[in-house]
């Protein structure tokens, strides 16, 4: 009988231990993801001009020529050429600015040249592209667009795998030297609490870490 006692004993005081476990490694995660402060709401900058970077497409339209216009892809070293345009960087720079460099080269050939530059698919350079990390169902590097949200990513990457600690993500914003912000997916994804959506800004860096099951 004093044996099964003690057995017993010795069963809750285990148990008492691995909850007490259990509960610190829940308070831990708790306090990583409360470390940093909340991402604001709004975070788009009104006057955002799209940069052009590898692997957009461009439709360069040389008005009274048309023999001129065309559609060029810009090459993996941020360069394009066209006939008489030849190794022209346009890698970092806004169509408007193109239009202006490719009006200038096809001076010394044609006069008065005028020139609209129209992007028509949309990769942008690395620095400007949106990065999921972690616990997406598809991570990978997307595209800024202006005004884009959380929300929107969340939809482009597929949702959360079903380890994520959605509400432990994360953002690294390197427009504001890598300051660190949380969000909360799981609220925004699984219970559709719009007020956890928030925007997005060049160069992001969306982290969502595995949850303790």
């Amino acid at each position: 009988m004093n044996s099964f006692l003690s057995t017993t004993s010795i069963i809750k005081r285990l148990s008492r231990v691995i909850l007490t476990g259990l509960a610190a490694v829940w308070l831990a995660g708790c306090a990583t993801s409360g470390n940093y402060p909340a991402a604001p709401t709004m975070a788009a900058t009104p006057d955002y001009n799209y940069i052009v970077g590898p692997g957009d497409n461009l439709n360069i339209i040389v008005w009274r020529n048309p023999e001129l216009s065309m559609s060029v892809p810009v090459r993996p070293d941020g360069k394009l050429a066209t006939p008489l345009v030849d190794e022209l960087v346009v890698q970092g720079k806004t169509s408007t600015e193109i239009a202006r460099d490719v009006e200038k080269a096809l001076s010394k050939l044609v006069r008065d040249p005028v020139v609209t530059v129209i992007v028509t698919s949309f990769v942008g350079p690395y620095s400007e592209q949106i990065r999921v990390v972690g616990e997406a169902a598809k991570p990978q590097a997307l595209p800024y667009k202006q005004k884009m949200t959380l929300l929107d990513v969340m939809i482009a990457v597929g949702g959360l795998t079903d380890f994520a600690d959605g509400n432990a993500a994360s953002i690294t914003r390197a427009s504001e030297g890598d300051k660190r912000y949380s969000v909360r997916l799981k609220d925004l994804i699984k219970r559709g609490d719009i007020s956890a959506n928030v925007e997005m800004k060049p160069g992001d860096v969306l982290i969502i870490p595995q949850g303790w099951f």
